[in-house]
């Protein structure tokens, strides 16, 4: 852990000290997921070949569903990858409107160096090496602007041949924004990035400039994924990772939605089943009532067939490369060894490492594990959050106050406010006096 740099300790470190779920370094304090690496590198290595494929990642809530997809998403950035997280809602991002969904892609589209919205420098990123391969040929001069901005034009309308046959407006909107920025006309090449990324209302102007009519629709929407997926691979990124997180709400969604979205889902299984989407690597989490019970998949027996993985009792028996994996959850052990990580990282980077190792040693963690999980009537598996946000407190106290030993002057003590609505069904209310103890009489 020494190697690990401030910035990103303290990016982890933050995170946890806020209760979520960091958004990098999550492989340092990672326990209990290094049994899915290989059969995960296989899949991305296939798809970095031109393959597709598909994961569903099932697990009840406080399992780390989060957690993990995160955790991919990093080990797919270090493969070159790019990255894209979406949060599933009926009212902000409906599963079946994919315009909509594609939207947010491109808005949390990140690069291991790039953050959200990575789209513009990607865009950028394909014109540049359009212009290496331009120059590579030996038959422009550099420092011959109109001559390289001609050769440049020929050579993208070669490249967006495979782009253009299934969406015209997608090639037109880059042959656009190449157009403005040779001619110096930054509004319009801002508004083309902006219809590429799937933005409503983008100025009229800037699509009379370009040639295009309207917004992306559910169907421009696929397409426009597929000249991403070009235009990923033209860059060096061997393929994208798309996350779409919460999918368990579509079973409180409206009817009406929910059937749509469970559509949507088994369209774009076909679409990846087909090849149609090369270079895409798409993952969806959600809970086993989801996946299993009567308001999710199960409501559509075709989307069912395809999801369809045989668990045997013993997780350990697990197929890797099936449809589904399952998370088991945490248990007092993987708790306490979750503890230890987070505590090295943390005392790495403190002010007094020796007084939070000493005073947070491996005892204490152990006994603090079982403390917060009992203030949640027992269930580990929904523990890790809360129990790393008050370790990271109490580690805090330890570095800033010489005198302070958590043994002698920490009370663990749990309010409502600072739950999530499972942590708060699960949480054991305490009797504050005797006149708040009911009496079964």
């Amino acid at each position: 852990m020494n190697s690990v740099s401030a910035a990103r300790r303290e990016e982890v470190v933050g995170a946890l000290r806020r209760g979520t779920v960091p958004h990098g370094g999550l492989d340092l304090f990672a326990v209990g997921l290094d049994r899915y690496e290989n059969a995960l590198d296989k899949e991305l290595g296939n798809v970095s070949t031109g393959g597709a494929d598909f994961k569903a990642v099932r697990g009840e809530y406080g399992s780390g569903k989060t957690f993990f997809v995160r955790w991919l998403g990093e080990r797919a950035k270090r493969a070159n990858f790019a990255v894209t997280e979406i949060q599933i809602s009926e009212t902000e991002t409906p599963l079946h409107r994919l315009e909509t969904v594609y939207r947010r892609l491109t808005e949390r589209l990140t690069t291991s160096t790039q953050p959200p919205s990575a789209l513009r420098e990607i865009v950028d990123n394909w014109v540049y090496s359009l212009e290496e391969d331009v120059l590579a040929d030996g038959t422009v001069e550099e420092t011959d602007e109109e001559a390289l901005n001609q050769a440049v034009a020929a050579l993208l309308e070669r490249r967006l041949t495979e782009v253009a046959a299934t969406n015209p407006g997608f090639a037109a909107a880059l042959r656009g924004y190449h157009r403005a920025q040779a001619e110096g006309q930054p509004a319009i090449a801002e508004a083309l990035i902006a219809w590429l990324g799937g933005q409503p209302n983008v100025a009229a102007a800037a699509k009379r400039y370009a040639g295009i009519k309207g917004d992306l629709d559910h169907f421009g929407a696929l397409a426009a994924l597929k000249g991403l997926l070009v235009l990923l691979r033209d860059c060096g990124h061997p393929g994208l990772v798309v996350v779409l997180d919460e999918l368990e709400t579509l079973q409180r969604a409206r009817t009406d939605t929910r059937e749509k979205g469970l559509n949507a889902l088994r369209q774009l299984l076909d679409e990846i089943a087909n090849k149609q989407f090369p270079g895409l690597y798409l993952v969806i989490t959600g809970t086993p009532a989801f996946f299993d019970g009567p308001q999710g998949v199960q409501r559509l027996a075709p989307l069912a067939q395809r999801l369809h993985t045989d668990f045997l009792p013993d997780p350990r028996h697990d197929n890797l490369y099936a449809s589904q994996i399952r998370l088991g959850g945490f248990d007092l052990d993987k708790l306490h060894n979750l503890g230890v990580a987070v505590r090295e990282l943390y005392a790495d980077g403190a002010d007094a490492p020796q007084r939070v190792r000493s005073r947070v040693d491996d005892s204490y963690l152990l006994g603090f594990a079982e403390a917060v999980a009992g203030e949640l009537g027992g269930k580990v598996g929904i523990a890790p959050r809360l129990y790393l946000r008050k370790l990271v407190d109490v580690m805090d106290r330890v570095d800033q106050n010489e005198d302070f030993d958590p043994r002698l002057h920490y009370h663990l003590t749990v309010g409502g406010s600072e739950l999530t609505e499972v942590e708060r069904g699960a949480h054991v209310r305490r009797a504050n006096s005797a006149d708040e103890v009911e009496l079964d009489l």
